[in-house]
């Protein structure tokens, strides 16, 4: 076998002829190739055929796969073809993608890394800078998001914000239920971002979703409402809870206030340490914590209302469905007789979102696997000890949780 076919093989160059092999000033290996005839004379983007222009700037390289501790580069010219499409553009190489002086496996390996351990772990190991490899990452997702629409075949998703970075900076995601994929992602929290996403995914299959899972922002509500005729939005019972657990604190705050205002300095210590017996759900009470919900239960008739309130409210997400809207009805109405502002306060929001709560339980359907997407963005976050650009998150989060994520060379 020929040496130059040795170097082919060895540097997966299979649409390229290797016309010399030498070893640089500086120790590197350095392979003099070319595009054989099938590959040569394609515009650099749409990979179709041109008619030649000139030149362009001499040979240039790219850097290949180490062989061991030794710089591998690949040279060659870098003439410029005339697109009809694209006008003059450098011409394509079968081993690089366009625009980058990196080879394809060379890429793939580094985005292949940056999924699985931290970018500056990357960094070290392959020798470049640790901005080069998000760059690299926004490269190989944008190819392969041209062979691969995430779009595509939408029924049930689930929307919602993550904080990427202090200072009130967010991402909007979008999961799809079925396959538990990131489908979406964008910076920004508004209703701008929605319609983004929701002019990305078109009339036709917007007309195609069904159910919508998120929590009860007016930004994501909006858009839902006028843009998906046919969908149910189902509000996250998480957060319906969670209103109705900060509803009990301000009851509990505004007890203790009383208390202490009063003079009764011990009965206020009771109050302000009685938080997590309120807060947490019976069957995980410890013996203590019983014991102070016994008191409470005694000699605080308005705290204890608002904690049977609150576990009202998280017992109607286990009734049978066909009985949830009398019970969440009933609920309403104890509510708005309760004398709790807090809690009349709370009975006004669940009224506005009654339909999407009932769509919830009749659907099944909640954020949690939403909240688990966000999780795991949160640990790319912190394994990569944060990124200066949402684009680099969105990137290496779109290779780990959209299944974009290219398999090693050879």
């Amino acid at each position: 076998m020929r040496g130059t076919r040795v170097w082919r093989k060895l540097l997966r160059l299979p649409d390229a002829v290797v016309e010399d092999v030498w070893m640089g000033d500086a120790g590197e290996l350095v392979v003099l190739a070319r595009p054989n005839w099938r590959t040569r004379g394609r515009c650099g983007i749409c990979a179709r055929r041109c008619p030649g222009y000139d030149q362009g700037e001499g040979r240039r390289r790219w850097r290949a796969l180490d062989l061991g501790a030794t710089y591998a580069w690949v040279e060659a010219e870098s003439p410029r073809v005339s697109c009809r499409e694209h006008g003059v553009i450098v011409a394509a190489v079968p081993w690089a993608r366009h625009d980058c002086r990196f080879t394809r496996d060379f890429e793939d390996q580094v985005a292949w890394l940056a999924v699985h351990t931290s970018k500056t772990a990357v960094s070290a190991l392959v020798r470049i800078a640790w901005r080069t490899v998000g760059r690299i990452c926004a490269r190989v997702v944008a190819d392969a998001e041209q062979d691969r629409d995430l779009l595509a075949g939408l029924r049930r998703v689930g929307i919602d914000e993550i904080s990427h970075r202090k200072g009130q900076r967010y991402l909007t995601i979008v999961i799809d239920h079925d396959s538990g994929r990131l489908v979406w992602a964008e910076p920004g929290r508004d209703r701008k971002t929605v319609d983004r996403f929701l002019d990305a995914l078109g009339e036709e299959r917007c007309k195609q979703i069904t159910l919508v899972s998120c929590d009860m922002a007016s930004w994501i509500s909006g858009p839902i409402a006028d843009r998906l005729p046919g969908a149910a939005r189902c509000v996250d019972p998480f957060h319906v809870v969670q209103l109705a657990t900060d509803a009990l604190d301000v009851v509990r705050r505004e007890v203790w206030n009383e208390a202490r205002k009063a003079g009764d300095v011990a009965g206020a210590k009771d109050l302000k340490g009685a938080r997590f017996a309120l807060w947490k759900n019976p069957e995980s009470l410890t013996g203590r914590q019983q014991l102070k919900l016994a008191s409470i239960k005694s000699t605080n008739e308005p705290l204890y209302r608002a904690y049977l309130l609150k576990e009202q409210l998280r017992a109607f997400y286990r009734v049978p469905r066909e009985h949830a809207g009398a019970m969440l009805d009933a609920w309403l109405s104890w509510a708005r007789r309760s004398r709790l502002p807090a809690f009349v306060k709370l009975a006004r929001t669940i009224t506005e979102q009654r339909a999407g709560i009932l769509a919830a339980i009749k659907h099944g359907l909640s954020n949690a696997r939403v909240e688990a997407m966000n999780t795991q963005i949160r640990l790319l976050i912190r394994r990569g000890f944060g990124f200066h650009s949402p684009e680099a998150i969105i990137s290496l989060a779109k290779l780990t949780l959209s299944d974009l994520c290219p398999a090693l060379p050879h």
